[in-house]
C-alpha cells in the first residue's frame, strides 16, 4: 500500500501537485514502478520487469496490472503522483477524449513511445477444418448491424460464403476495454464494412452512424466476450476445434502445435508478414509514460531504455513474440525518448 506523507513539493520534474506521494524516506516518491494496460502488452513488459530487476538487486520489481488498453488509460489519467501508475501499455494508440480527461487531472506531460509491432491473429484449432477469411467475411461475421441491417442474421460459416463449412459461427475475442477489440474493429471490420460504396459514403455525411455501422460488434452470442485473458482464448480453441480466436499475434506463435494461424485476404498471419505491413491485421504497441514520474520514481529511466533495447530485432522481446519496428522507426522512437519529446494530442481521434 502505498503511504501518503506530508512534504513540501519537490521541483517541476517531481510528481505534480504532490498528490499522495509515498515517501521511502530518501525523498523518493515510491520505490517501485507502477504499470498498467494492454494484456497484448503485459507478457513483454512482464519479460523486461524481471530483466530490469535481476540486472541489479538493489531494485524492486515493478508491479504490473494487466487491465486492458481501455482500463489502463483509465488509471494512468486519473492524475500524477505515487498512487497512480507511472505507464500505461496500450495496444492501440491513446484517444484524443482519453488525452483530454488525462489534461483534466493534471497529467500534461505523457510521452508516447512506440516499442513494437503485433498482429492480429485469427486463429483455429489445428483439429478444425482450415479456414481461409477475408476483411469482409469477418466484418459479417462480427458486425452487429452489417450494412445497416436491424440485425446480424448469420448463424454458420456457410452463411457468409457458400464454399464455407455449415459450422455454427463460435468467436472468441477480447472486450470492448481492450486494445485489440478497438484494433480489431479498426484493422479488419471497417475494412470489410466500407466495401460496400454507401456505407463507405456515411464516414463523410454520418460519422456517428458510420462507426456504428462498422464498428459495433454483435452481442447475440455468435461472438464471445472472452475477457482480457488471452490463453483462455487458446483454452477454448482447444476445446472446440469448431471455433474461431481473435487474440495477439505473441500468443498465436507460442501455441502453434495447438492453434493455426487463418490466413485473411490471402496473408497469413507470420513475423514477416507483420513486420512488412502485408498483414492486415498489424498494428504498433504503445507505452505511455508520465514525465512528472522520471524524476521521481527510482529505475523508472533505465526500465524504459531496457524496454527499448530489448525490442530490437536481436533482443530477447523479439524471441518472446514481439515484431521489432523497422529500424528507422526505432531510431525515432530512441530519440523521441532521450529528448523527452511530449504528446501534443493533435493528430489523436
Amino acid at each position: 500500500m502505498f503511504k501518503k506523507f506530508a512534504l513540501a513539493c519537490l521541483p517541476l520534474v517531481a510528481l505534480s501537485a504532490c498528490q499522495d506521494p509515498a515517501s521511502s524516506g530518501d525523498g523518493a516518491s515510491r520505490s517501485e514502478i507502477r504499470i498498467v494496460g494492454s494484456s497484448t502488452v503485459f507478457p513483454f513488459a512482464k519479460a523486461v520487469a524481471e530483466q530490469f530487476a535481476n540486472a541489479d538487486p538493489s531494485r524492486k520489481s515493478p508491479i504490473l496490472e494487466s487491465t486492458g488498453t481501455g482500463g489502463g488509460m483509465e488509471l494512468f489519467c486519473n492524475g500524477t503522483g505515487a498512487a497512480t501508475p507511472d505507464i500505461a501499455n496500450a495496444s492501440r494508440r491513446m484517444k484524443k477524449a482519453e488525452f483530454d480527461r488525462c489534461a483534466e487531472n493534471g497529467v500534461t506531460d505523457i510521452v508516447e513511445l512506440v516499442v513494437g509491432i503485433d498482429g492480429i491473429a485469427v486463429a483455429q484449432s489445428v483439429k478444425g477444418k482450415p479456414l481461409t477469411l477475408t476483411t469482409l467475411d469477418l466484418y459479417k461475421a462480427l458486425a452487429a448491424n452489417p450494412f445497416g441491417a436491424d440485425k446480424n442474421g448469420t448463424a454458420s460459416w456457410s452463411d457468409i460464403n457458400a464454399a464455407y463449412p455449415a459450422v455454427k459461427l463460435n468467436i472468441y475475442g477480447p472486450p470492448s476495454t481492450s486494445g485489440t477489440r478497438d484494433a480489431l474493429t479498426e484493422l479488419i471490420m471497417e475494412p470489410g464494412c466500407k466495401t460496400d460504396e454507401k456505407t463507405a459514403a456515411l464516414k463523410d455525411s454520418d460519422k456517428e452512424k458510420y462507426e456504428a455501422v462498422c464498428h459495433e460488434v454483435r452481442t447475440d452470442g455468435a461472438y464471445v466476450d472472452a475477457g482480457e485473458n488471452d490463453n483462455l482464448i487458446i483454452q477454448k480453441l482447444a476445446g472446440n476445434p469448431d471455433s474461431v480466436g481473435i487474440f495477439g499475434y505473441s500468443f498465436l506463435e507460442e501455441n502453434l502445435s495447438t492453434v493455426r494461424g487463418v490466413p485473411i485476404n490471402g496473408v497469413e498471419p507470420t513475423y514477416d508478414n507483420i513486420a512488412s505491413g502485408k498483414y492486415p491485421g498489424a498494428r504498433p504497441l504503445y507505452i505511455y509514460v508520465k514525465k512528472a514520474h522520471l524524476d521521481v520514481i527510482p529505475g523508472l529511466r533505465e526500465y524504459i531504455a531496457e524496454f527499448l533495447g530489448a525490442g530490437a530485432r536481436d533482443g530477447y522481446l523479439v524471441k518472446a513474440g514481439l515484431i521489432a519496428s523497422p529500424d528507422e522507426e526505432r531510431a525515432a522512437t530512441k530519440a523521441k525518448f532521450e529528448a523527452l519529446e511530449t504528446l501534443k494530442g493533435d493528430d489523436l481521434k
